[in-house]
């Protein structure tokens, strides 16, 4: 059977560098964020959208998403309304994709607010990107059109690193990426070492 490992991280970690990393090595990687752009384009989403955020978040009937990013990470009852919305239908989309993948021997599932979310329940192993908070917060300003202060506000609206590693079986420290690369590859033969014993 598939095992799932969750892959998470704050902000400007760079998860989704480590992602596709995994996926390089031949491991399927599901985007949880990638997956939510595409539903929110499906019709009965927008319209639940809609009735939750109102018409002016939306242009020629397309998500303007930095607006309503700005509403719902100032705002955690807004975020937790989208939440309930959109994270329901990310999970069939990523059932579907799983058993379009059964054939791996894992896959990875990738999503900046895994243990938030309660999805981490789901993973046979969660892996954690961590890099100083310098370093993400200049990631994030070079990456996105924000400011420091907006980076700062969405970092508070997640887990901090601590949490999220107390819960983690695996810590990649991404501060470098040539240490964070041979960091994947070490876990990739413990997780074979742990499939030869199970």
């Amino acid at each position: 059977m598939t095992k799932i490992i969750g892959l998470t991280g704050g902000i400007g970690s760079g998860k989704t560098t480590i992602a596709n990393y995994f996926n390089e090595l031949g491991v399927p990687v599901y985007i949880a964020d990638d997956g939510a752009k595409k539903i929110m384009q499906s019709e009965n989403i927008i319209e639940e959208i809609k009735t939750v955020f109102g018409e002016t978040i939306f242009e020629n009937n397309i998500l303007n998403r930095s607006k309503l990013a700005e509403i719902v990470f100032n705002d955690k009852d807004k975020l937790t309304q989208l939440n309930a919305i959109v994270h329901p239908a990310v999970k069939e989309d990523f059932e579907v994709w799983l058993l379009q993948h059964k054939n791996h021997e894992y896959i990875i599932y990738e999503a900046a607010i895994l243990f938030e979310s309660g999805r981490y329940k789901e993973c046979d192993f969660v892996i954690t990107v961590t890099a100083p908070v310098e370093i993400r917060i200049e990631r994030v300003l070079k990456r996105d059109n924000t400011t420091r202060e907006q980076v700062l506000s969405r970092m508070q609206m997640q887990w901090n690193d601590e949490n999220r590693i107390s819960r983690s079986n695996f810590v990649i420290n991404n501060s470098n990426l040539k240490n964070a690369k041979e960091e994947v590859v070490k876990i990739l033969k413990i997780l074979d070492i742990k499939q030869k014993q199970s």
